[in-house]
């Protein structure tokens, strides 16, 4: 019985340390809200979202996005131990409940410690990477 209570303590001790490694994107401060113009909100994608689109996105996101907001969007990528601020969790009912004009334009207008794409990605492919975003 001893033994079998070491085991579950060890199995429960694992556990919790996965659980916190996981989590520990989202532990850290969110920053400062990030609002965006109505107008910008209100802005609806001129592609479809169709399969391609979504490959290609997912292209951009392996190229551009995941070695921040890791490779299933939870904000855990290989650079977000460097940076002060979450880099968010995009599978989260408050990331699913923003417009896809608020995702377009978080990814072209960028802010501190996040770059702007508006250079770097065209708009279609920026809105490649809102349809990407979506699958999260």
């Amino acid at each position: 019985m001893k033994k079998l209570k070491q085991i579950i303590f060890g199995f429960t001790l694992v556990a919790a340390l996965f659980v916190s490694q996981t989590n520990n994107a989202q532990a850290k401060p969110k920053g400062k809200e990030w609002k965006v113009p109505a107008a910008d909100a209100k802005l609806k994608s001129p592609i479809k979202a169709d399969e391609n689109a979504i490959k290609e996105g997912k292209a951009i996101w392996a190229r551009e996005c995941k070695s921040c907001h890791g490779v299933k969007g939870l904000g855990d990528g290989t650079k977000a131990e460097k940076i002060d601020i979450s880099c968010g969790d995009f599978t989260s009912k408050e990331f699913k409940a923003k417009t896809d004009g608020e995702l377009y334009y978080y990814t072209t207008a960028g802010r501190k410690p996040m770059p702007s794409f508006k250079e770097k990605l065209s708009n279609t492919e920026r809105w490649q990477l809102v349809a990407y975003m979506r699958t999260l």
